[in-house]
């Protein structure tokens, strides 16, 4: 599976690495003067001196929401004299969803259900008891929305040997799932790869979650380990690249129902 989705998720695999790869390779000049946006045949375009922006693999973009199709016409326009794929987030993950297309959906969410068996949540750190505590409070209470809104229960573990969760409530997950459409499911594919959680990337798309709530409970080990022994420069610069696709995606699921 994962190999299926290698292309798919490419824009956030490994995302501090490749950005520090497209930082020593010369990156294009602004070749356009104006930045505009139209719409054609209920599709919402970008458009470069008149000409709709295209994806590496050459296919035209079109955006379901004319405000999504600002957004990425807001970034061409702030490109000053490099075009850098580092600083435009929404064109990125807009371009490996259209690259991609409808074929890639069902195996993303497939990948969503196998993410959320074995979800960061379920397990917990056996030591030390301040470590223990801070994923209590930032990991229970999703798992508690869980099952009050949905029925769906789970069963924890200390350390890493896996725990196999109900069926019944994973059941209940892929039902969620199955209703995302294809912005939808990779905007929650690109969270749960950056969080290693999919059931917080979910709640996020549900609704049942803040973007701050989120991303705090996501480096809540991170976070540990600095308050002990310091932050480490490469591993924040890595956060904060990260932290521009997590934005990025979180903003389809501001402008985009889950069916989208």
């Amino acid at each position: 599976m994962r190999e299926i989705l290698k292309e798919a998720e490419a824009h956030i695999n490994d995302g501090y690495g490749r950005a520090q790869e497209h930082a020593k390779q010369p990156l294009p000049k602004r070749f356009y003067k104006e930045v505009s946006t139209d719409e054609l045949d209920g599709q919402h375009r970008v458009l470069l001196d008149g000409k709709p922006i295209k994806t590496p693999g050459k296919k035209t973009v079109g955006f379901p929401d004319p405000n999504l199709a600002q957004l990425v016409a807001d970034e061409w326009a702030a490109v000053e004299e490099k075009i850098d794929p580092a600083k435009m987030p929404l064109t990125r993950i807009c371009n490996t969803i259209v690259e991609s297309g409808d074929e890639y959906l069902a195996p993303v969410r497939a990948e969503l259900l196998k993410y959320a068996a074995n979800d960061l949540l379920f397990y917990r750190a056996e030591g030390p008891d301040s470590l223990v505590e801070l994923q209590r409070q930032h990991w229970d209470a999703p798992l508690q929305v869980f099952e009050r809104e949905h029925g769906a229960t789970f069963k924890l573990a200390a350390g890493v040997m896996h725990v196999a969760q109900p069926q019944a409530s994973l059941e209940k997950i892929g039902a969620l799932i199955n209703r995302y459409g294809l912005y939808s499911a990779f905007a929650a594919m690109s969270i749960t790869s950056i969080t290693g959680s999919a059931l917080l990337a979910i709640g996020l798309r549900e609704g049942h979650f803040d973007a701050e709530q989120v991303w705090t409970a996501a480096y809540v080990d991170e976070d540990y380990q600095a308050s002990q022994w310091g932050e480490d420069d490469q591993a924040m610069a890595a956060r904060a690249y990260k932290r521009k696709d997590f934005d990025a995606a979180a903003q389809l699921f501001d402008l985009l129902n889950p069916e989208v």
